[in-house]
């Protein structure tokens, strides 16, 4: 972690110029769930910087199949970064290892829509319930976070634009909580779905306030390819990035 963080924060400084709000929002101890939209290959990296710098040790969930590449494993676990097991049929059991974390106190950091998102104009699509999940198993709060701007850095295109600086926006928000009495217990597909989309709309919304425009009316769903209106209920899944 030391050696990703003496990277990850001078880059951070030299490419990008960075406007950050809410990290008081993050608590300062405990068991946390930082749940954001997905723009870009890069904003684990700036989202990363911002939650380190709100006092926190960020863990990202990523799949399993990655810790076993050559570097890139090398590099993930010597992150201390978090093991998605996506072969899993039980979506808690897919999930052990970030439930054991955040009872450990940890901040994990999570992407519901489980990739960058492919609506068009780059607004949250259609999520997965791994978020909703992880809270109402481990009772931790989660932290909406709202990001825009990484993907000017690096898009879908794959090509990366270091300069001019691009100005990233960060803003996370008050926490959401699980529902005390679906909390501890094994979730059902009703308390699953509320809880993404109530997440959701908060990013969305908080969204739509840094790019100073209305999102549109419903969410872009990647099975079928466009926007759905109204928006479809999240399916069970790991969710992560």
């Amino acid at each position: 972690m030391g050696l990703a963080v003496g990277i990850v924060r001078p880059m951070s400084r030299m490419f990008t110029t960075r406007r950050w709000y809410g990290q008081d929002n993050v608590p300062a101890t405990g068991g946390v769930i930082i749940a954001a939209n997905h723009l870009s290959w890069v904003d684990p990296f700036t989202l990363g910087h911002f939650v380190y710098q709100a006092g926190r040790i960020p863990r990202f969930m990523a799949k399993e199949s990655i810790f076993r590449l050559p570097v890139i494993g090398w590099i993930v676990r010597g992150a201390d970064q978090i093991p998605v097991h996506r072969g899993e049929r039980d979506g808690a059991a897919a999930l052990s290892d970030a439930v054991e974390a955040l009872r450990d106190g940890e901040a994990v950091l999570i992407y519901p829509e489980g990739t960058i998102t492919r609506d068009p104009d780059w607004w949250p699509m259609h999520a997965k319930t791994g978020v909703a999940r992880l809270a109402l198993m481990s009772g931790a709060p989660i932290i909406p976070v709202a990001q825009w701007g990484p993907q000017e850095i690096l898009g879908r295109k794959r090509r990366l634009h270091l300069f001019p600086r691009r100005t990233v926006e960060v803003h996370a928000l008050e926490a959401v909580y699980p529902p005390a009495s679906e909390t501890g217990q094994q979730p059902t597909r009703e308390a699953l779905r509320a809880l993404t989309v109530d997440v959701m709309k908060v990013i969305r919304d908080e969204l739509a306030v840094i790019r100073g425009e209305a999102a549109p009316e419903g969410i872009w769903d990647p099975r079928e390819d466009e926007r759905i209106m109204p928006s479809p209920p999240p399916t069970p899944d790991e969710g992560a990035a």
